[in-house]
């Protein structure tokens, strides 16, 4: 009887005890988090691999107190809900809020997440899909509405379009009637993009200021960076005057922009702004409907290779060598 209770108790998780390689990935047998009023306890499903934990597995996130078991977004059925309207079984994703950051995340059996990062959805999604969408769908949803405006807009530029963030963000973008460039390190990929939704494709050799006024001349009303610091200076040039610049993502590498002098390297008029929001920016509706779009095939998506839960390693390893091309996911034994 002890022995049943004990494994009751508890469940298995990847703890990182200190910053490092995959290899600092550590299975381990711990205890199931405890349900508490105001939080979901979540049977794990799936989850995503995110950018933003490859960094903190470096060391790179200075917050961040090891040991801890990273993840910032999960998909799941609810185990309890105290004090919450959510039924026992009820298909949720949860995402942010602190997960795998200031407590413990996703890369775990069970997780326990604050009920406001908590979204019931309505979907037959298989998890592995599911688990691929809350935190894109936020950060490119926050990234265009929050952070570019785009209800004001006619065009946009995605730099670093064919990651799984700059994928799916042409796909919203163009439901909202923008008029698309992405852009791609790799010429083979151009066709890709444009069946994505995107009316013009730009090779991306380090600058492409001129390109992008070869087809605006004023610059672009938008544009979403998503290499970062590397290549932020660049598409501030890309820019018209009264437009506006968010840098959303770091594929570049590089959180920091070395050397930055603001009265010259903003053009005049620019507006410059970042992403890095919460799950507050979206609501359960706006995902649901996102889901929906997912669900009859009408969003695009670029979703990557899964994994089983206990190779993590392996698909860290995938993600440290830019291997994925799309979304990596963790399927949850």
């Amino acid at each position: 009887m002890e022995q049943r209770k004990s494994m009751a108790d508890t469940m298995q998780a990847y703890v990182i005890s200190e910053p490092g390689g995959p290899e600092r990935l550590e299975l381990k047998e711990i205890l199931r988090p405890s349900p508490r009023d105001g939080w979901v306890l979540i049977r794990n499903r799936a989850f995503g691999l995110n950018r933003s934990e490859w960094f903190t597995r470096r060391g790179d996130s200075p917050s961040v107190r090891f040991p801890r078991v990273l993840g910032i977004e999960c998909a799941g059925e609810v185990v309890a809900a105290p004090g919450s309207s959510l039924p026992v079984g009820q298909r949720v994703v949860a995402m942010m809020g602190g997960m795998g950051r200031q407590f413990d995340g996703s890369y775990a059996e069970y997780v326990l997440v604050p009920q406001q990062n908590v979204f019931a959805l309505q979907t037959q999604l298989e998890w592995k899909r599911l688990a691929a969408l809350p935190e894109m769908l936020q950060t490119v949803h926050g990234s265009l509405h929050v952070g570019l405006e785009i209800e004001r807009a006619k065009n946009i530029l995605v730099r670093g379009a064919t990651s799984s963030i700059g994928f799916t963000a042409i796909s919203l973008a163009r439901s909202a009637d923008l008029e698309v460039t992405a852009t791609t390190r790799n010429p083979a990929k151009a066709d890709e993009l444009k069946v994505a939704g995107a009316a013009h494709v730009i090779v991306d050799e380090g600058a492409i200021a001129d390109k992008a006024r070869a087809i605006y001349a004023d610059g672009y009303d938008r544009v979403l960076e998503l290499i970062g610091a590397t290549t932020l200076l660049d598409s501030l040039r890309a820019t018209r005057r009264g437009g506006i610049v968010c840098m959303t993502g770091i594929l570049g590498g590089s959180w920091v922009l070395q050397d930055f002098h603001p009265m010259g390297d903003v053009p005049t008029g620019v507006k410059l702004t970042s992403y890095s929001g919460e799950a507050a920016d979206i609501t359960s509706a706006q995902l649901q409907h996102y889901v929906s779009l997912v669900e009859s095939d009408e969003l695009s998506l670029k979703l990557g290779p899964s994994f089983r839960f206990g190779r993590l390693r392996e698909a860290h390893t995938l993600m440290d060598e830019n291997r994925a091309n799309g979304k990596i996911v963790i399927e949850v034994d």
